[in-house]
C-alpha cells in the first residue's frame, strides 16, 4: 500500500492506495511510477517516492505515520534514489519534502530497540554508515537542490534539510535541534551548519536549548531562504525546482561547488577557485548559449553541458 497526499483548500490528506492505484496517481502527478527508472534495475521503494520529470526530481519522504522518521531501511532507498539522480545526466534539479504533517522527526527510535541490559548502540556507526554518506552526496550532487519543508523538521531532520541549496518552509511547519533532549550531540552536519548559517550564539542556543525555531524566524535569521504560506509550499518549490531544471545546470553545480568551498578557504585560494572554475564554465556550451540568445535578444535554451 502507498499514501498519497494531495492538498485541498490549503490543507493535506492523506489517502492510503493499492499498488495499481498508487501507481496511477504517481504517474499522473509527476509523470513516472514510483521507484522506477526506464532501463535500471528497480528498487521497490515502501519508505519514500521517488519521480523523475522534465529534468527535474522529486524525493518524498513516506512514512506520514512516523512523521517522516529515519530507518535504516529508508536510508538505503534514499541512498538508491540520489544514485539515480547521479547517474542520470537528464535529472537537472532536485526535490526533496515529506509526505503528510511532517517533513522528517530525525531518527526513528524504534528502529534501535534497547532492553535492560544489553550494550549501548555504536551511534558512531550509524552516522559513519548512513547519515554522513548521505550529507556528503547531496552537498556533492553538481545540481540544484530544493527542499520543501511541509511540517516539522527535528534532529537529523532538520539538518538534513539543510544540506538541501534552498530551503523553503511552510508558515506553519519548524526546526527543532532536539538532540540535547536525549543527551545527544546534533550530527548530520548540525554542528557545521548552524553557526555559519545563523552565527554561533543562535547555534549554541538551538543546541543546547533545543527549542522549536518557526519558519518565519528560520528565514529572518539566514537559516533558510524563505517562508511561504502553507497552500503556496508545494506549488512555489516546483515552481522553483523546474525553473533550475531549465537553467544552466553545470555553471549552477559550479555555484555550489565554489560556495561550498569559501567556507574553508582563504581568498587567496578563493579567488583561485573563481578562476579555474570561470575558465571552465567559459567553455560550456551553455555559456555559448546564453551570449547567443542575449545578442539575438531571445530566451536562451539551456541544455546543462
Amino acid at each position: 500500500m502507498d499514501l498519497a497526499v494531495a492538498s485541498i483548500d490549503g490543507k493535506q490528506s492523506a489517502t492510503v492506495m493499492g499498488d495499481g492505484e498508487s501507481q496511477k496517481w504517481m504517474k499522473l502527478r509527476y509523470g513516472i511510477a514510483p521507484g522506477r527508472q526506464e532501463g535500471s534495475e528497480a528498487m521497490t521503494y515502501q519508505s519514500i517516492i521517488f519521480a523523475m520529470s522534465d529534468g527535474a526530481a522529486t524525493l518524498t519522504l513516506n512514512r506520514p505515520d512516523k512523521l517522516n522518521s529515519f530507518t535504516a531501511a529508508m536510508h538505503g532507498e534514499i541512498a538508491d534514489a540520489i544514485g539515480k539522480v547521479e547517474a542520470g545526466p537528464a535529472c537537472r534539479a532536485l526535490l526533496i519534502t515529506g509526505a503528510g504533517r511532517g517533513f522528517c522527526a530525525g531518527q526513528d527510535l524504534n528502529d534501535r530497540v534497547m532492553t535492560p541490559g544489553s550494550a549501548p548502540p555504536d551511534l558512531g556507526d550509524t552516522l559513519g554508515r548512513l547519515y554522513n554518506p548521505l550529507i556528503r552526496r547531496l552537498r556533492a550532487l553538481p545540481i540544484p537542490i530544493v527542499a520543501a519543508v511541509n511540517g516539522v523538521a527535528a534532529g537529523a531532520g532538520a539538518n538534513f534539510a539543510l544540506a538541501a541549496d534552498i530551503v523553503l518552509a511552510a508558515r506553519s511547519a519548524s526546526f527543532i535541534q532536539a538532540f540535547c533532549k536525549l543527551g545527544l550531540v546534533p550530527d548530520a552536519g548540525g554542528t557545521y551548519a548552524l553557526p555559519r548559517l545563523v552565527g554561533m550564539a543562535r547555534a549554541v542556543g538551538l543546541a543546547m536549548l533545543g527549542g522549536k525555531l518557526s519558519a518565519e524566524q528560520a528565514a529572518d535569521w539566514g537559516l533558510i531562504w524563505q517562508c511561504v504560506d502553507d497552500d503556496k509550499l508545494m506549488a512555489e518549490a516546483t515552481r522553483l525546482t523546474r525553473h533550475l531544471a531549465t537553467q544552466p545546470t553545470r555553471g549552477l553545480g559550479m555555484i555550489k561547488r565554489a560556495l561550498n568551498a569559501s567556507w574553508n578557504n582563504d581568498l587567496d585560494r578563493q579567488l583561485d577557485l573563481e578562476r579555474d572554475l570561470q575558465r571552465e564554465a567559459g567553455r560550456s556550451d551553455d555559456y555559448r548559449e546564453g551570449v547567443r540568445a542575449f545578442i539575438e535578444k531571445r530566451p536562451a535554451e539551456f541544455t546543462g553541458h
